[in-house]
């Protein structure tokens, strides 16, 4: 099994995760333009599962290190099992919502209010759970990487052409979703021996055997979480689960490579939180949405329209950003 011993290559996991989970979302845009949401999300999970089971089976099984992923399955305890599936579950629920509170109260609404929730709840009940790395630096990092969440919803909101004021359900949604999203990575850390990945405790699994756990409890909760949102969408027309099977081969793999891209974030996530602490890892895994808003801006040009001003907020939101990461790394020191 491969383990991280290094805290500098801990790190450099974590910014991979942050580049992954900032970016998967691309892969909606590349797919066709009338593939809605709802059909791309069955791909996207399916790609997060298959990831775990590939990550599983051979870095979680190859080595002498630790135990290997049909081994450490046969031997963890129920409780460590569903506290892994309810994260998972968790996670599915934040992430559907959160996609619905971007459609009715846009990304200037759900992101400083989801994804900002998500992060300050997030490293709090992490690091009260595993208290690793100096809470001062972590806790002032991580308030400057929130200023520059609530930066990057003013520029966008300023870049909006609309000036419709959000819904009161818009707002509540994004509240649910950031409180949920701040729980999903507690339930998956608890199932797994954050102090020694390579011996852990009997009945506690390692990373790639939580993960796998994680991901069956997103797959599975999704028959429920997204038949429901094809039946009642928040925005558009009911989809049926036969409009599914008429997409071609193309648009399929483009989700299914969306679910990868995440899991190989989630999967090195978790695997660098035995070094550097899951507070840590889970407060720079959060900082992927300013990844996505760099792709907002220099590839997809987001605001190339924006009106006079916009580009120094979006410098200031890069300034806040990188300050707080770079705090936020010096707190595992």
């Amino acid at each position: 099994m491969f383990i991280v011993h290094d805290y500098a290559l801990a790190i450099v996991f974590c910014f991979i995760t942050m580049l992954c989970w900032g970016s998967w979302a691309n892969t909606q845009k590349l797919a066709e333009k009338n593939w809605r949401f709802e059909l791309f999300y069955w791909d996207y999970v399916t790609g997060i599962l298959v990831f775990s089971i590939i990550s599983a089976i051979t870095l979680g099984s190859m080595g002498a290190q630790g135990r290997s992923f049909i081994d450490d399955i046969k031997q963890a305890d129920g409780n460590n099992i569903l506290s892994a599936l309810i994260g998972g579950v968790i996670f599915n629920a934040a992430n559907i919502l959160f996609s619905a509170a971007i459609a009715i109260a846009g990304m200037a609404v759900a992101f400083p209010v989801a994804i900002g929730l998500a992060l300050v709840l997030g490293v709090i009940v992490n690091y009260t759970a595993s208290q690793k790395g100096d809470a001062m630096f972590l806790f002032v990092g991580v308030a400057l990487v929130t200023i520059a969440i609530i930066i990057n919803a003013i520029a966008y909101k300023r870049n909006s052409k609309g000036d419709k004021k959000p819904s009161s359900k818009g707002i509540i949604i994004s509240l649910v979703a950031g409180v949920l999203m701040s729980f999903f990575y507690r339930f998956i850390a608890a199932s797994m021996d954050l102090e020694n990945f390579e011996n852990p405790v009997a009945g506690k699994m390692t990373p790639y055997t939580a993960v796998f756990i994680f991901s069956c409890g997103i797959f599975i909760s999704n028959f429920v979480f997204n038949t429901i949102l094809m039946k009642k969408p928040f925005d558009g027309a009911p989809v049926a689960y036969s409009d599914y099977f008429k997409g071609n081969f193309k648009t399929h793999l483009t989700g299914i490579l969306g679910g990868l891209i995440w899991g190989l974030g989630n999967s090195l996530n978790l695997i660098a939180a035995g070094k550097a602490g899951a507070a840590i890892s889970y407060g720079l895994g959060q900082g992927a949405t300013l990844i996505a808003a760099l792709w907002g801006v220099f590839i997809w040009k987001e605001f190339r329209n924006a009106p006079a001003g916009t580009n120094k907020l979006l410098a200031f939101m890069f300034l806040f950003f990188i300050a707080g990461i770079a705090l936020i790394i010096i707190a595992g020191l």
